[in-house]
């Protein structure tokens, strides 16, 4: 056979596979865009920094940082279609499997390190409780079913308090439980930082805090559909959110506008807050992922844990 014989199929598929490639649908692992929601907190820094510096530009994708002013509008967004992923927290994650299998945490976005805390625990300025032995019995603002609710647990826990030492005041609004703590309606509070740093220059008192523990961590999380669709686009999101996390790791004072922008740092404690550390690429341990689970069942969250395997993928990592 003729070596031009030979070359016709060849050119033949070489250009089929051409032709297949130049019509890929939007939502094939070829789309370069991605919608992901983020609240008016620290931990997606990186995102922006991402967005700012170019680095999902120069990864070859499209990412929209979506706005959301509350952790429902945000899960009602995702469970509808309208965003690939979020910061969220393992708690959020859960219940959004729940029902269905429907997404994956494919990142640690933030963990508390020691000396930098995300939760606090605090008592109302010049109020009774001034240890936590005295917070047995006494009204304490958190937001139930939520990453805080299980901090707070962990943290009482701790502390030595029991279960039925404990009294609970529902105040999901942070800002609410904040003036609520600020005005002694209630005798104590768990707050995020930067919020908690406020309340302290209010003159708040802290009891307990996370930064020797994993428990108040932050995860991004991904639909199974953008997972399946857009592997290379979200393998390129993470490499360029993880360029993110070097630079503000690197230069933090840089970014002192995006702290006080996006991760809505109160002009009170502009001056004194400092940037936290943001972990390498990581994902949430079976450890960490199962203690939120039995914690989970023990609240009547969910009937039963949900599996590791079905809760994180690390596949996607850099």
């Amino acid at each position: 056979m003729s070596n031009r014989a030979l070359a016709c199929p060849l050119l033949f598929a070489v250009l089929l596979a051409s032709v297949a490639g130049g019509c890929a649908t939007p939502g094939t692992a070829q789309d370069p865009t991605l919608k992901v929601g983020v609240l008016g907190i620290l931990d997606t820094l990186p995102m922006y920094v991402a967005e700012q510096e170019g680095y999902f530009r120069a990864k070859g994708i499209a990412v929209e940082l979506v706005p959301f002013k509350s952790a429902l509008e945000r899960d009602t967004a995702l469970q509808a279609g309208q965003i690939d992923g979020m910061l969220n927290d393992l708690v959020s994650a859960a219940l959004l499997n729940k029902e269905t299998d429907r997404v994956r945490v494919v990142r640690v976005a933030m963990r508390p390190v020691p000396g930098k805390a995300m939760f606090r625990l605090l008592a109302a300025p010049q109020g009774a409780v001034k240890s936590p032995a005295d917070l047995k019995g006494a009204e304490i603002g958190i937001s139930k079913s939520t990453v805080i609710e299980y901090v707070t647990d962990s943290l009482l826990a701790g502390a030595g308090l029991r279960p039925g030492d404990i009294v609970y005041s529902p105040i999901p609004d942070i800002g609410l439980r904040l003036s609520s703590l600020a005005e002694r309606k209630i005798a104590a509070a768990t707050l995020p930082e930067p919020m908690a740093s406020l309340a302290i220059a209010q003159g708040a008192r802290p009891l307990l805090d996370d930064s020797e523990s994993t428990v108040g961590q932050s995860v991004l999380t991904f639909t199974l559909d953008a997972i399946k669709k857009k592997p290379d686009t979200l393998r390129r999101f993470l490499a360029a959110y993880e360029d993110g996390a070097k630079a503000l790791n690197a230069a933090p004072a840089k970014y002192n506008d995006l702290l006080i922008d996006k991760g809505r740092v109160p002009a009170q404690v502009k001056d004194t807050f400092t940037m936290p550390p943001f972990p390498a690429a990581s994902v949430p341990t079976a450890a960490e992922v199962d203690a939120v689970g039995a914690w989970m069942v023990g609240k009547q969250l969910l009937a039963r844990p949900i599996p590791y395997n079905l809760m994180v993928d690390a596949s996607l990592l850099p």
